[in-house]
């Protein structure tokens, strides 16, 4: 929580008037993103799928972005708003559904003076060790990534909207890797990069102060390795055994996140380790 407490004594030491926020998919991202906009001063919408309330000093509002259902409810101008949104399918159908027409509708709709949406580095293509950044040319292969892409232009000639790229997710109820390492499947040698849920929530927060004058932006922690390196750390720390890492060659990409931090902004878990230590499941607690 020393990210979020961070956060929330920055923002108490502007005593900032209150704004109002919008947050298009309010999931794990987008709801602790409102929690810490609240405890910021912010006057913060949810909307979300379903009827589920976030806090009682959040509204939360039932609005489907795929369809256009809810959208006669919204606000037309919010100060600001977050686009962080995940589809229910990983079809390309469902990505454009949501990216790209719910993206759209919302861009009809609303008059935000700060957007920013929340991507993916997904849109690079580089798969043999390279590092990437903002100055890379994205060239997506995946359906998600190209949709992504296809999303991210329609923000091109907003005033006041960036896009933040983020690398992999993980965090309480994130465990992917862990289970990965139990099984023993820890030989890829395969370049990973992640960006903690909590750092994520803290740089979006970040960019909706406006501290940020480029249009785009790497999100990820400081230190890419690779994955067999991740794994093999988790299974030490479980008393197991060190897996044989495949000779075969790197592939995967490097995330440089120099831009983010050039900003003002900083993870506060700044490599895996600082991340996975201390998460529940851990064997060292």
């Amino acid at each position: 929580m020393l990210a979020f407490a961070d956060a929330k004594s920055r923002f108490d030491s502007r005593l900032k008037s209150s704004r109002s926020l919008l947050i298009a998919g309010a999931g794990d991202l987008g709801s602790r993103l409102a929690r810490l906009r609240v405890a910021g001063g912010d006057e913060v919408i949810a909307l979300r799928r379903r009827d589920v309330a976030i806090a009682d000093n959040i509204r939360s509002l039932r609005v489907d972005l795929a369809t256009g259902e809810g959208f006669s409810r919204l606000p037309r101008r919010p100060d600001s708003l977050v686009f962080c949104a995940a589809p229910d399918q990983r079809t390309e159908a469902a990505y454009r559904a949501l990216y790209v027409d719910g993206l759209r509708r919302l861009l009809d709709t609303l008059q935000p003076s700060r957007l920013v949406f929340v991507s993916s580095t997904a849109v690079y293509a580089e798969d043999a060790g390279e590092w990437v950044d903002e100055s890379t040319p994205p060239r997506a292969v995946q359906f998600n990534g190209r949709v992504l892409l296809e999303a991210e232009r329609e923000l091109a000639a907003l005033d006041g909207a960036s896009v933040l790229r983020l690398s992999g997710l993980y965090g309480p109820g994130r465990e992917t890797m862990l289970g990965r390492a139990r099984e023993g499947k820890a030989n890829r040698p395969r370049w990973s990069n992640r960006i903690h849920i909590e750092d994520a929530t803290t740089a979006v927060s970040h960019l909706l102060d406006g501290r940020a004058a480029q249009s785009v932006y790497l999100g990820s922690d400081n230190a890419p390795v690779l994955e067999f390196q991740v794994q093999d750390w988790l299974r030490e720390r479980e008393g197991l055994p060190s897996v044989v890492a495949d000779p075969g060659a790197q592939t995967g990409r490097r995330v440089a996140n120099a831009r983010l931090r050039a900003s003002g902004w900083n993870p506060a878990f700044v490599d895996f380790r600082a991340g996975y230590a201390g998460l529940p499941g851990d064997p060292a607690l």
